[in-house]
């Protein structure tokens, strides 16, 4: 597959922020201003890049993709961040979103899985100083580094596990993409007492693992 070249990339991410972006609720200026800025082609498998800028998810490797961008503009808006923030990232991939973030706020500490991906988000990330890259399963998330102003999931889920929100400071706010009746919807809560995620937008988003919800046991009738 032949890669694109710089040129072409330049057009295809402004197209990207045109037509996937400005059109469809990504209305924070900081955020358009950030994803226009970030190579996503940098970010994804090699044999992917020319796939990178279209508005589907994108291979990573590992079995895992990386959000469509419009799934990834809507989360970060709705997330409403700050420059002083600190940032939990569960699902780093190869450190697409990390990038984004790290233009955006104070520091992230970006959790992930799949020691591939680490790999590839700690060398795509070079030079951020104010991104960590964290090897470690999506669901423990970084605690010793907690806690955080704001928890981004940057994928689907069936449930937040307890260990997670605990690393959110009170009136922290938590985005993620959630499985609801086998649909995926992007969701916000605010941590409090009583924590609870709500749907906000009906924009499809990759699954991510471990984060499915114990299966009820039926006895054989």
């Amino acid at each position: 597959m032949t890669m694109m070249g710089n040129g072409t990339e330049a057009a295809a991410r402004a197209a990207m922020v045109v037509s996937q972006l400005r059109t469809s609720a990504v209305s924070d200026p900081r955020v358009i201003a950030a994803m226009a800025e970030v190579p996503r082609e940098a970010f994804v498998a090699t044999d992917a890049a020319e796939l990178a800028y279209r508005d589907r998810p994108v291979p990573l490797g590992s079995g895992r993709e990386q959000n469509a961008p419009l799934a990834t503009g809507r989360l970060l808006t709705a997330a409403e961040l700050s420059p002083a923030d600190r940032v939990l990232l569960i699902g780093a991939g190869r450190g697409y979103t990390a990038a984004v973030l790290a233009e955006l706020v104070g520091s992230v500490v970006a959790v992930e899985s799949e020691a591939e991906l680490a790999d590839a988000a700690r060398a795509a990330l070079a030079g951020r100083g104010n991104v960590t890259v964290v090897q470690a399963p999506l669901t423990e998330g970084a605690p010793d580094q907690a806690p955080y102003d704001v928890l981004i999931v940057d994928g689907a889920v069936e449930q937040l596990p307890e260990a997670l929100l605990a690393q959110v400071r009170t009136g922290g706010r938590v985005l993620s993409g959630l499985i609801d009746g086998g649909v995926a919807r992007l969701a916000s809560g605010v941590k409090s007492d009583g924590f609870v995620l709500v749907p906000f937008a009906d924009i499809d988003c990759v699954t991510l693992p471990g984060f499915e919800r114990p299966r009820a046991f039926h006895f054989p009738g």
